[in-house]
């Protein structure tokens, strides 16, 4: 009877895992891929999973599956109770020595776009038994989601608003002005934020942390901001700039590649300079396991020295440079 019981519980366990990577990944092949199962069996503890529920837990369409908002609610409720299994089984192996376990991270766009990449590999290399997920997203949804346990933790920018998340600092960023490499463009020797009313400019949606950052900075100013182009893809961002006569304001690590590439140039404003903080935050009530934290190490580091190596870019004051004059149209090179 105990027996019978206990391979209940292990099966229940096991369709929510099937669950939760199937709302990932929104597809019944590549679910069954990354769980090592065939289609049918994923397909059909799905089908034991919504009969034992009594709800509809997926939208099934050619263009994949999505969740029902039934399926959104059990998500919300299992994500914990997987998380804190794959805790204790992290725990358990780091007994031996081993680090090991699934990882979700979240990523505000500036650090998923320009230090991710070669974190993900440190960390392929370093950890191999880790496996590691990351998403990028606005600081608010990827709250939302390290709350809820989608998450186990996420790199943001430091809410203007108090959030109910375990936040640690991890920098603070400068942040500058940045234009074409050869662009004719001279921002005055003791650039100030001000100074912006002067320039074309191209900068995120008012969706994005960074452009909140920079509208609290333009009403202290008693500026208002009024760009040419809105992206939110920052590497976007640095191609227009690095091809038009438009400029930007963006932390350095954002303009690292483009720097270090010759496309952009950089000034840093006078004083007070502008900046932004950037944090990790987790579920106050969620242990946070030793692979977690193997990767926060290595994403932080990185994030660290990309922003050092961008502050070498930095270019010295125009001495006695005149006021920018506005340019009436976009150069393409």
């Amino acid at each position: 009877m105990c027996s019978a019981r206990r391979e209940e519980r292990s099966m229940e366990f096991r369709q929510m895992q099937y669950f939760l990577c199937l709302a990932e990944e929104k597809n019944v092949t590549r679910a069954a891929r990354q769980l090592n199962i065939v289609q049918p069996a994923l397909s059909m503890q799905i089908a034991k999973l919504e009969a034992e529920l009594d709800q509809k837990l997926f939208e099934r369409s050619i263009h994949g599956m999505t969740l029902t908002v039934a399926g959104e609610t059990f998500s919300r409720l299992v994500s914990p109770i997987v998380r804190d299994v794959e805790y204790a089984k992290q725990e358990m192996a780091r007994l031996n020595g081993r680090i090991s376990g699934r990882v979700s991270v979240g990523l505000i766009t500036s650090v998923a776009q320009s230090t991710m990449a070669s974190s993900s590999a440190t960390v392929a290399h370093l950890y191999p038994e880790i496996t590691l997920s990351a998403c990028e997203g606005y600081t608010e949804t990827l709250t939302d989601w390290v709350n809820s346990g989608q998450l186990d933790f996420a790199l943001i920018n430091v809410p203007r608003r108090r959030v109910s998340l375990a936040a640690h600092h991890v920098m603070d960023e400068e942040m500058v002005f940045a234009c074409r490499k050869d662009a004719p463009i001279n921002p005055p020797a003791n650039l100030r934020f001000v100074d912006l009313a002067d320039f074309d400019l191209v900068m995120p949606s008012k969706r994005h942390g960074l452009r909140m950052i920079l509208e609290e900075h333009a009403a202290a100013a008693g500026i208002e901001l009024k760009p040419r182009l809105e992206l939110d893809t920052l590497p976007a961002v640095c191609d227009v700039i690095a091809t038009t006569n438009l400029v930007t304001v963006l932390p350095t690590i954002a303009l690292q590649q483009s720097l270090a590439d010759g496309r952009v140039k950089a000034h840093r404003f006078a004083e007070p300079r502008i900046a932004r903080s950037i944090a990790w935050v987790h579920h106050p009530r969620r242990t946070v396991s030793a692979a977690a934290k193997a990767v926060l190490d290595i994403i932080c580091n990185d994030l660290v020295e990309a922003a050092a190596s961008a502050s070498n870019y930095m270019q010295p004051a125009s001495s006695a440079a005149p006021r920018r004059r506005k340019v009436p149209r976009i150069k393409s090179r």
